[in-house]
């Protein structure tokens, strides 16, 4: 992804655009409670995109039941699609990843997930709008 395709809106174009619990997460860093989100079991097929911006972030072939209550993913969809920072709020030394197109907030990056890895992107769902991979791919 390239930084021509960056999109940077103001607070209240985002908030025209998202639900008010998407933009607590994307925009204000927020977290949704462990087992309430829309992806947290999902199993189907398909891609995760950013809510925001619609850049794709990971594919269901790297998603991982992790016993959190929050969708799980080994690895992203495209190298260049998630940013990653540190983040010390609440107490704590954790490292943030959000969307690097559009700067929106996903979760959180551990080092503790299955191989090949070995990390765990344990993201919100508010954050994702899932794609499911078209009929016609399965049967090419």
């Amino acid at each position: 992804m390239f930084m021509s395709d960056r999109i940077d809106k103001t607070e209240a174009q985002w908030r025209e655009t998202l639900t008010p619990e998407q933009f607590r997460v994307c925009r204000q860093q927020g977290t949704e409670p462990a087992f309430t989100g829309a992806y947290w079991n999902l199993k189907a097929s398909g891609s995760y995109h950013c809510v925001a911006c619609g850049a794709p972030l990971f594919h269901s072939a790297h998603k991982f039941d992790s016993g959190t209550g929050w969708p799980s993913f080994f690895d992203v969809a495209d190298k260049g699609a998630v940013a990653a920072q540190q983040d010390r709020s609440h107490g704590m030394v954790r490292t943030e990843v959000h969307c690097q197109r559009c700067g929106s907030h996903l979760g959180h990056l551990f080092p503790d997930g299955p191989a090949p890895t070995g990390q765990r992107y344990c993201i919100n769902s508010a954050s994702l709008h899932f794609e499911p991979q078209d009929a016609e791919e399965t049967t090419a």
